[in-house]
Order: structure tokens, then C-alpha cells, then sequence
């Protein structure tokens, strides 16, 4: 196990951070650094390919929940919950995709695909901006 995280970008309509290694305490910091470059260089969305995470620690999720913070509105959160007592907001600007099933599954543990969309590929996360 690689014990540094390497992320990559791309810039597409919609930037992608590829992310390679663990997520963790000792990353989180990186990985909120590359957010918000990206979001600083004008991005409204940001797609987060999880597909080389080989592990996620509470840090981690800390890291992913900061990144929907900073690509979500709390206001546009807090008006579509008036507007939909009872349902869950799930975010249109930040998005991840290609999880593992191990960290798939510690993301469904701690909650995260109630509010962040979490597609199996990269494409179908890409096609799911469009709509």
C-alpha cells in the first residue's frame, strides 16, 4: 500500500481530481489543497475519481465532506429542503465516481450517498452533469 496520495487533474467541462492511494489523515490536507484550486480557478463542479483509493479513515471522509461544502451552496441546500420537507438534497456540483466496493462501502456507512452521488465509472458520472 502506497502510503502518499497522488492526485491528478482534468480539465474537462467538468474537472476530474483522479485520486491514487489512501485518504486519510495524513492526505486529507492534499486532496482539500487540489478542491480548491480547482474551485479558486472558477469550477462549479468537481467529479472525484475514487477508482485508485485503496483506503478512506474518518480523515478521509472529512476530506470528501469538506470538498461537498465547498462545491455546494448551503443556501440553494437550505432553500430545496424548505421547498422538500422530509427529502434528501443530493448535490448536482460534486460528485464522485468508480469507488472500490470496501470504500464504497465505508462511504455508505458513513452516510455519503444520501447527499453525494456516487456513480460505478467515470463516464457515467461525466453523462450525469449533462442531464
Amino acid at each position: 500500500m502506497n502510503d502518499k496520495l497522488v492526485i491528478t487533474r482534468t480539465d474537462n467541462n467538468i474537472p476530474i481530481l483522479h485520486l491514487k492511494g489512501p485518504l486519510d489523515a495524513s492526505t486529507e490536507g492534499i486532496f482539500l489543497d487540489y478542491a480548491r484550486r480547482v474551485k479558486e480557478s472558477g469550477a462549479r463542479h468537481l467529479l472525484v475519481d475514487m477508482g485508485n483509493v485503496d483506503l478512506i479513515t474518518s480523515a478521509g471522509l472529512r476530506a470528501l465532506h469538506n470538498g461537498f461544502k465547498l462545491f455546494t451552496p448551503m443556501d440553494e441546500v437550505e432553500k430545496w429542503q424548505k421547498g422538500n420537507p422530509g427529502d434528501i438534497y443530493k448535490s448536482p456540483y460534486f460528485k464522485l465516481a468508480g469507488a472500490s466496493t470496501d470504500v464504497y462501502y465505508i462511504l455508505s456507512l458513513a452516510g455519503f450517498i444520501h447527499n453525494i452521488p456516487i456513480f460505478p465509472t467515470l463516464q457515467e458520472a461525466l453523462d450525469s452533469f449533462i442531464k
